[in-house]
């Protein structure tokens, strides 16, 4: 009999922000790698079905496993290790695989703060999971697979790092058949996620990403992509989509031919995408619009220059403005992602910033407080300082203080985002100006100025909690 398996998307914890859920991508190419290899693959998104773990214990009841493979951000990782044990409970001979971005930098740890979890499969999961299952399968002893970190034993043993896989088009797309795609559509219309590259040639303190997948740029064919796009059209009815890379355009020559793929096989599609303010063109920005974009997301981070470079972003702020130019001479709507309170941050640095960010005047933005991920030189640097406050993971939500900054105070910091973002969606012009960026989108702002306003109302009024 094959090997029966369960792959666990966790819940969020209670009282996080919840994103509207998406197929997630590293679960989605596990199960296509794994259905393509003729092992039988069970699903339980949590956050898709939108259940508890009373409701995830009767689902799982529901499914012999054999092996239950549960991905984790740092934000779920917690829900992660409940997600194990529950396992466990029911099915005490099965073996519990935790994967994903936070424990493939927390993999030691993982294994002595849980022991119903047996493996980690560190960074890219899909060679590494493919060999644990058919050496589980066949009986044969597993602790030697590269890419994992496993116990045998009272034993951790931490074996090497797997190779990348080199050529990204022998995988197979990710399986959306798989998710329950009616309850995503109770989400709204569903925007389906594809993937075009791993690894990155930036280094940026506060990412996880590139420690993840390697500094070095691993890309699909722009054939590849548009074949995936014409797939989900023509198997989903999907029309709508984003692309998860971390900068979309470091080859433009390959985003350029992306764009002119979508052209030549005339797919009426939306798509959105985020990158580089340094990695743009206007002629790119007009072929993507051209080829069905509609979005597009910087990386800002910041409008003080002495911070971008404490950041070791690599840009300037010349080079941002002249993005945002291009892309609204391009009819993109634009997405200002920033990171507040990174260390040397001041008021005075962070008054720079949202000043910056409301003279570049996108049609939205996005506010975070900067979040040590392990695995990244910023985590290391505050554990080093020994200003991190804590370690409880359910907190790391990039919208709360998590080290003393020495220029103030946790609470002020969060004040200073939430003035931020007030002055940014409560102008009177900017309220008019959105209803010419299309409804979805309209919609969605709209919401998130109420949001923004009840809040102002709350803080005016004295309120603690606003």
């Amino acid at each position: 009999m094959k090997t029966r398996i369960t792959l666990v998307n966790p819940p969020y914890p209670v009282g996080s922000h919840k994103h509207p859920p998406f197929t997630p991508l590293g679960l989605g190419y596990l199960a296509a790698v794994l259905e393509k290899n003729k092992f039988e693959i069970n699903i339980v998104d949590c956050q898709a079905l939108d259940i508890n773990y009373e409701e995830f214990k009767a689902e799982i009841s529901k499914k012999q496993a054999d092996i239950v493979g549960i991905t984790s951000t740092t934000l779920t990782y917690k829900s992660a290790l409940k997600i194990a044990k529950i396992s466990k409970e029911v099915w005490p001979k099965s073996l519990a695989l935790l994967g994903g971005p936070h424990v493939s930098f927390w993999d030691k740890e993982a294994l002595q703060e849980c022991p119903e979890v047996d493996i980690i499969v560190r960074k890219e999961g899909e060679k590494t999971f493919l060999e644990l299952v058919g050496r589980i399968e066949a009986g044969k002893a597993y602790y030697d697979v590269l890419g994992t970190t496993c116990r045998k034993n009272e034993e951790i043993i931490i074996n090497d790092d797997r190779p990348y896989i080199e050529n990204l088009d022998e995988l197979p797309f990710p399986a959306h058949h798989l998710w329950p795609l009616e309850r995503l559509r109770k989400h709204g219309t569903i925007m389906f996620p594809l993937v075009t590259s791993r690894g990155c040639v930036y280094w940026c303190d506060f990412c996880t990403a590139v420690r993840m997948f390697g500094r070095r740029y691993r890309m699909r064919s722009p054939k590849n992509v548009v074949d995936e796009l014409e797939y989900l059209q023509k198997r989903f009815g999907a029309n709508r989509f984003t692309f998860y890379d971390d900068a979309f355009t470091v080859d433009q020559n390959r985003a350029i031919e992306i764009c002119e793929e979508i052209k030549s096989r005339k797919l009426k599609v939306e798509w959105d995408c985020e990158t580089r303010v340094d990695m743009v063109t206007k002629e790119l920005l007009m072929k993507m619009r051209d080829s069905g974009c509609v979005s597009i997301w910087y990386g800002v981070e910041s409008g003080s220059q002495e911070v971008l470079d404490a950041m070791r972003k690599g840009i300037s702020i010349a080079q941002t403005v002249k993005a945002f130019k291009w892309a609204k001479e391009a009819g993109l709507i634009t997405v200002a992602n920033v990171v507040l309170g990174f260390p040397g941050e001041t008021k005075e640095t962070i008054e720079e910033t949202t000043r910056f960010v409301e003279k570049l005047n996108p049609n939205d933005v996005g506010y975070y407080i900067a979040t040590p991920y392990p695995g990244t030189p910023l985590y290391k640097r505050v554990v080093e300082e020994g200003i991190l406050k804590t370690n409880d993971f359910d907190k790391y939500d990039t919208a709360t203080p998590l080290f003393e900054m020495g220029t103030m105070s946790g609470e002020e910091l969060r004040d200073i985002r939430e003035k931020a973002f007030q002055r940014f969606y409560l102008r009177p012009a900017y309220f008019f100006s959105i209803f010419g960026t299309g409804r979805l989108w309209s919609f969605a702002i709209i919401r998130t100025i109420l949001a923004h306003f009840r809040r102002a109302v709350k803080r005016k009024l004295g309120m603690k909690k606003w």
